[in-house]
């Protein structure tokens, strides 16, 4: 426990200045420029009739936040990289202007359109057609509240509409094979799946490095509620968090090595954990998170 406050403190003082550091390739955390592994397959093991919300995968919470300083960044790994490391959940922001869909965290511009979004997961599906997405989309730094026209306009333009799973059911894993689901965060008619549908823990808000032991709690009892929750639904667990004094990088360097210890204590258990949504992850801890597949008697 000492250990652990001795590194919050640490890294307190870098989270509060605002300070960047060499890059860092850990198996609970990783801010280089590309995975220690990949794995673009892992899903062709699972069973056809498995329904998704029995299984357990990794994702990227703002996975498009590559720029703009510690207090924005939230990943290192392009797209690409993401999803041939075995992530299979995407936290997509777009700022929508005048039909534009550019990719942003709050004021930062992250270089990118959804367009892009679109066609780097459908060039991944293609390649690995056993594998599915899910993408959150949610309108970011703008207010339009009316963003689904212009969502339906780039994939007509940048993928294709069969690309997508059309309906507001949990798809099997037969079902969901090569599509891209939508998890609508947004008005209008369905695309897909709707996020607020799934059981989300997403306690975002880390003032300073002094609360990350509130953070890992939410974590932590939300990690312990999916095993015996409700089979038919989706769980969704964010481990990321930020604020004004504890930047994305920091909260991340803290919580990560935690998940890290709290998946390695339960790796023999046959437990459905649902999406586990992270600030820069590792390929180790990702591959553990791949790891935990419900056994087939279930």
């Amino acid at each position: 426990m000492k250990k652990t406050q001795m590194i919050i403190h640490l890294i307190a003082l870098s989270g509060i200045i605002g300070l960047s550091h060499g890059a860092i390739q850990r198996p609970d955390y990783d801010d280089t420029p590309t995975p220690e592994f990949l794995n673009p397959s892992w899903m062709a093991s699972i069973p056809d009739e498995r329904p998704l919300s029995h299984v357990t995968m990794p994702g990227t919470h703002n996975t498009m936040a590559l720029y703009g300083g510690v207090y924005a960044e939230c990943q290192t790994w392009s797209l690409a990289s993401q999803l041939r490391a075995g992530v299979r959940f995407l936290d997509i922001r777009v700022r929508h202007v005048k039909g534009n869909l550019t990719i942003h965290h709050g004021v930062s511009y992250q270089r990118a359109h959804f367009g892009q979004v679109l066609e780097g997961v459908a060039v991944f599906l293609q390649d690995f057609p056993s594998e599915t997405v899910l993408m959150r989309v949610k309108e970011e730094f703008s207010e339009t509240g009316d963003i689904y026209g212009a969502v339906v306009d780039f994939i007509h333009r940048y993928a294709h509409w069969n690309l997508l799973w059309h309906s507001r059911l949990v798809p099997t894993m037969g079902e969901a094979r090569g599509k891209l689901i939508i998890l609508q965060d947004f008005s209008g008619p369905d695309l897909g799946m709707r996020y607020a549908s799934l059981d989300i823990a997403d306690d975002w808000k880390v003032p300073t490095l002094s609360n990350v032991e509130e953070k890992w709690k939410s974590v932590y009892d939300h990690l312990e509620a999916a095993p015996t929750g409700n089979m038919a639904q989706i769980f969704l667990t964010y481990s990321s968090g930020a604020g004004v004094f504890a930047h994305p990088r920091a909260v991340a360097l803290c919580v990560n090595p935690m998940l890290y210890d709290y998946l390695e204590a339960k790796t023999d258990l046959n437990q459905r954990l649902g999406i586990i949504c992270m600030d820069f992850p590792a390929a180790p801890i990702i591959q553990m998170i791949i790891d935990f597949q419900l056994k087939s008697r279930f």
